[in-house]
């Protein structure tokens, strides 16, 4: 098994050197070629749609322009930032680039599946690449039409991705060759939810395939305690009526709050998709177990510790697609390091590796139909993928 080595610790040494070597030219303006530092842009013409940020606010991207064989395929990334699935929560994430496009940054940089050099990212730096801010709070599901007079809480996130995906449509997006759907985190289970509806909006000659990074959040079925996906979301269908955007053939069957794990709708999934994730997911680890992390980090590895991940790492690999039902329609990437979302890193996309490949390789190999992919590790306890020169496991 061969795991992230003296490349990874390259790949963080050269991004430390591009982050910290800046090319200031006429004072403010940055060279955004060097930097990949990429523009925000305000998408006013969602308002009149009702599509608006929990405050109300129009909802944004940062898009680099496609060129060369590129021009007409297109990446599209949600980013993440878990939930708001109570009114407080809401009404504290619009003072956040979370819940209003009003404080989101100017410019962004872009690195990983969506960075512009052609050396890290050869397959994908030219095309047209888009990264959606994350500013409703229900990973793009909501759809109320009332809006509360004394909160001004909008929750619109579903219309929010029809806007965007409607005006990709318009600037270009409608003649595309290639077309991914991906997110990171509560970003990444959009691409999962709305994979189908994105396929069925493209050219039926395009190649169009979805991504999620750390987004498969697993249900755990024998908990004492109501588990923290469960409760949040129970708010999202209850606060901002998500239900509507899921598959009605896992709502006829189980409770709404169910059908937002992958697990119970992932089977109902039409177009191909690509899963990356850490079987020892950090977010899904801290919130599951809460204080395990800290022990992890501390090399507090007692007994209990051990056998609760082990445990963990079993139920999720058992809730994935099933090896026999994959083939080439359904590819994954399931590495064991000690993190969450890793395609937007430098690092993760071209450091961390499974039988000897790279994320960037797995998902290329699968993307344009080279080789099926369902890359899985085999730790029995999480990585430090970032140890140098050996990867080692936190507990030994």
């Amino acid at each position: 098994m061969e795991h992230t080595k003296l490349q990874c610790l390259c790949l963080l040494i050269c991004s430390l050197i591009v982050l910290n070597g800046k090319t200031v030219l006429g004072g403010n303006q940055t060279s955004n070629e060097n930097l990949g530092m990429v523009d925000i842009t305000i998408l006013e013409s969602a308002v009149s749609k009702g599509a608006v940020c929990l405050d109300g606010s129009p909802p944004a991207f940062y898009y680099d322009k496609g060129h060369g064989e590129g021009a007409n395929n297109w990446i599209i990334y949600f980013r993440g930032g878990e939930w708001c699935y109570n009114v407080l929560d809401c009404l504290n994430r619009t003072k956040t680039e979370k819940g209003s496009s009003k404080l989101a940054p100017k410019q962004r940089s872009f690195y990983g599946i969506l960075g512009n050099n052609k050396t890290e990212n050869p397959d994908f730096y030219n095309w047209n690449r888009v990264m959606v801010i994350y500013c409703d709070g229900s990973s793009f599901t909501g759809d109320v039409e009332i809006v509360d007079p004394v909160t001004n809480l909008h929750f619109r996130g579903a219309r929010v991705f029809h806007a965007l995906i409607e005006h990709f449509l318009v600037i270009g997006m409608k003649d595309a060759k290639n077309a991914i759907l991906s997110g990171g985190s509560a970003g990444g289970l959009p691409a999962l939810l709305h994979c189908d509806r994105f396929r069925a909006l493209l050219p039926n000659s395009a190649r169009v395939k979805c991504l999620a990074d750390g987004s498969y959040f697993l249900h755990k079925k024998n908990m004492k305690e109501i588990p923290f996906m469960d409760i949040v979301n129970e708010g999202l269908i209850t606060l901002h009526h998500s239900a509507k955007m899921l598959p009605s053939s896992c709502t006829s069957k189980m409770r709404p709050s169910l059908c937002l794990f992958p697990q119970y709708f992932q089977q109902e999934i039409q177009t191909p998709f690509f899963i990356v994730n850490s079987m020892f997911d950090t977010f899904q680890i801290n919130k599951t177990f809460p204080g395990y992390y800290e022990d992890l980090n501390n090399n507090t590895c007692s007994a209990t510790l051990v056998k609760t991940l082990q445990d963990f790492k079993q139920e999720f690999l058992s809730a994935l697609p099933k090896q026999s039902n994959c083939s080439s329609s359904r590819g994954m990437f399931i590495d064991s390091c000690l993190i969450h979302s890793q395609i937007l890193s430098g690092v993760g996309w071209n450091g961390f590796t499974v039988h000897n490949k790279t994320i960037a390789e797995a998902f290329s190999n699968w993307y344009f139909d080279l080789s099926p992919v369902q890359l899985i590790d085999t730790p029995d306890m999480p990585l430090n993928c970032y140890k140098f020169p050996s990867i080692t496991s936190f507990c030994t």
